[in-house]
């Protein structure tokens, strides 16, 4: 991972032996700025140093998030924390609701959007956020492989209960208990909402405020909207849209 603004070189060349995501905000002040991630092309964790010395404020006793499993002595640092520093840095001084254009280059794609500094930022810091090595944001990892910025809710529900489901098709290969009636889906997506709620105060008790809180509230705001989907059995729109070609296979009564 390569986080840095005005980065020179084409994708291409720096994606030789990562995969890449390439963020260009361009503000109406003409100002610009620009950030590579390149996450391992396997695992897809981030690929760069962490910053030293790190900040107090990410220290993983400083509002540790209530369900974390790691302890200090182990991790010093949240994973989070230490990986979005200089992140919060650069959009430490923006307005979360500056409009600019968002401009998103990955290996098969280029994605462009005009839209909210904190939209934007919500997209850029999701990655972070999963790749970065926390024990709960980690099983949402396998997603980045389909990386879609911009995300809609009805695509984010989509794109979660398929990973949740193609899991469970390999944790069955292993011969591992599985859950393809989602029972457990809506607790995993409470244990992804505590962590982005305890974050979002991590932030706070820093004074952090603005842009990048605003981005953790987004993320959020979709994890509820997908686990209140799922506990409602709000499915009719997708029983319907996968069925519909499937009908002539229904057994007989």
């Amino acid at each position: 991972m390569s986080l840095s603004p005005g980065s020179s070189g084409s994708p291409e060349q720096a994606a030789s032996e990562t995969r890449y995501f390439r963020y260009t905000f361009s503000f109406e002040d003409g100002t610009e700025r620009t950030f590579e991630v390149h996450l391992d092309p396997v695992t897809l964790a981030l690929v760069a140093p962490i910053s030293d010395p790190l900040p107090e404020w990410t220290r993983l006793e400083n509002e540790q998030c209530p369900n974390c499993p790691l302890s200090p002595k182990r991790a010093p640092h949240c994973p989070i924390a230490a990986r979005v520093v200089p992140l919060l840095q650069i959009f430490g001084g923006r307005e979360s609701h500056e409009l600019c254009l968002v401009t998103v280059e990955g290996p098969q794609r280029t994605y462009s959007r005009r839209t909210s500094l904190q939209r934007g930022l919500s997209s850029l810091l999701g990655i972070f956020m999963v790749s970065s090595g926390c024990p709960v944001m980690d099983k949402l990892r396998p997603m980045l492989d389909t990386h879609l910025p911009f995300a809609s809710q009805e695509e984010t529900i989509y794109r979660m209960i398929s990973s949740y489901l193609v899991t469970q098709y390999f944790r069955q290969r292993k011969g591992w208990p599985t859950d393809w009636r989602l029972k457990d889906f809506p607790a995993r997506l409470q244990e992804i909402s505590t962590v982005d709620r305890a974050f979002a105060k991590r932030l706070r008790s820093v004074g952090i405020r603005d842009a990048g809180l605003n981005a953790i509230v987004i993320l959020n705001t979709f994890g509820e909207m997908t686990s209140f989907t799922i506990e409602e059995e709000d499915w009719d729109r997708l029983e319907a849209l996968f069925l519909r070609a499937e009908t002539r296979d229904a057994p007989v009564p």
